[in-house]
């Protein structure tokens, strides 16, 4: 009688943080651990017990900025490394469970990332260079290949532009048909590539197209999709999709692991602008549009350019300057209007303030505003709720103006100020004002 050899247990290592890539994003992980291992320093970043850690690896997942790994000892390597052999060496796929051998043969069917190139009369938008960017990473991770698709009537240059930002293969659907967007014939024409490719990761910006497409095109593909992301990763073949939930109150990390696509739109400005290489080519893909103009039931008559608002792009500035609750009244912003005039920068506002009617809507920046990535963001009597930081906190240097010293604000700050904010910016307007002033006579 032969005694089973008894299979060693996985071990689970232990949380590390990995020194220079927190972005101190206002205590996640601390929030994220079922076990009070984690505490955070004067600085916002994590400090770990690791006479607490269980590796529930709940940590890793909800880092924005992977900050956080899991680090096992020379014992545990070993065994992961028998595991990992015993693994190469697998069971037949005849002595799987019948249905996780279904479900492996489905999912080994899709291959490759895709990233969908909106377009607005032949111009790109810029989300969806971003997105190339974060999607060259994605297939790196997933050793697969990177691809774009695009769409209208005479958009073929956009394809060299796509190659330039890194896609290897460019999915080409030229028509006009396809000159207005119009969800019924972009949603026709998307399926009818994905059942041909076959992709396993489709990513979108989340516009207002971008959302229409992306939800109808999950519903007739009957997969899931994860909305308005604000981290993109991969663990274990999947995408790891990480996005602000209740109300902005946590950070969820969303799988889809048992269907495919997997689909994420992420908003503009929340992924970094890759480098634009002309040197790089690739392949472009030319494909019939499955659907003819009489069998779209809507038409496009007229377009008529939004010209209301505040005429201001916040999203696109270099300095931002933020004013909340603290700035007391609508006449208050004045203020800051007077400093982003010298700073040449626009200004911008909180929720509560836009709510309260002292900013226009298109000035909101946070989760239900915009994301905007400036060189550098004044936050101004804002206190630092989750929901603002998930739409500033990328900025290259952060100011914050508060007389709270434990304002939440300060944890993600380059610079903080704690004072009166009437008193702190006139006197931070007149000092730059004469130092503009003392540049141009010299």
């Amino acid at each position: 009688m032969t005694e089973a050899v008894k299979k060693p247990k996985k071990p689970r290592g232990k949380a590390a943080v990995l020194e220079g890539r927190c972005i101190a994003c206002g205590a996640r992980c601390q929030s994220a651990c079922p076990v009070d291992a984690i505490q955070m320093n004067e600085a916002g970043e994590p400090v770990i017990d690791a006479s607490k850690c269980i590796g529930c690896v709940k940590c890793v997942k909800v880092c924005p900025a992977q900050a956080i790994e899991m680090a096992f000892t020379p014992e545990e390597k070993r065994i992961l490394d028998e595991l990992a052999a015993a693994a190469a060496g697998a069971p037949p796929e005849e002595e799987l469970d019948p249905e996780e051998a279904a479900l492996r043969e489905k999912l080994a069917a899709y291959r490759g990332v895709w990233v969908f190139i909106e377009q607005t009369e032949g111009e790109a938008a810029k989300v969806s260079w971003e997105l190339l960017g974060k999607g060259k990473e994605l297939a790196a991770a997933r050793n697969c290949p990177l691809s774009a698709v695009v769409m209208g009537d005479q958009v073929e240059h956009l394809c060299r532009q796509a190659m330039g930002y890194g896609a290897e293969t460019v999915y080409l659907m030229d028509a006009p048909v396809l000159r207005h967007y119009r969800t019924e014939a972009y949603q026709k024409s998307l399926c009818a590539l994905v059942e041909k490719y076959k992709p396993e990761v489709i990513l979108m910006g989340a516009t207002g197209l971008g959302r229409d497409l992306a939800g109808v095109v999950a519903t007739v593909l009957a997969t899931g999709l994860t909305a308005d992301c604000t981290g993109l990763s991969i663990d274990k073949g999947n995408l790891m999709q990480t996005r602000p939930a209740f109300g902005g109150n946590i950070m969820a990390t969303i799988v889809c692991d048992k269907f495919r696509p997997q689909m994420s739109t992420v908003r503009p400005h929340v992924m970094p602008m890759p480098e634009f290489d002309a040197s790089l080519k690739g392949e472009i893909v030319r494909e019939p549009v499955p659907v003819a103009e009489d069998e779209v039931q809507v038409k496009v008559l007229d377009i008529l350019m939004d010209k209301g608002g505040s005429k201001v792009d916040i999203a696109g500035a270099e300095f931002i300057i933020s004013g909340g609750r603290g700035m007391m009244a609508k006449e208050n912003f004045g203020l800051l209007e007077e400093l982003a005039e010298v700073l040449g920068g626009v200004v911008g506002a909180s929720r509560s303030a836009v709510d309260a009617g002292w900013m226009p809507q298109d000035r909101q920046v946070g989760q239900t505003g915009k994301t905007v990535r400036p060189k550098v963001y004044i936050a101004c009597g804002i206190s630092g709720a989750i929901q603002h930081l998930v739409g500033m906190q990328d900025s290259d240097v952060v100011i914050a103006i508060n007389r709270d010293p434990e304002a939440p604000i300060f944890e993600v700050a380059s610079y903080g100020i704690v004072g009166d904010l009437f008193q702190v910016i006139p006197s931070l307007t007149a000092k730059l004002k004469a130092l503009k002033g003392a540049r141009s006579g010299a």
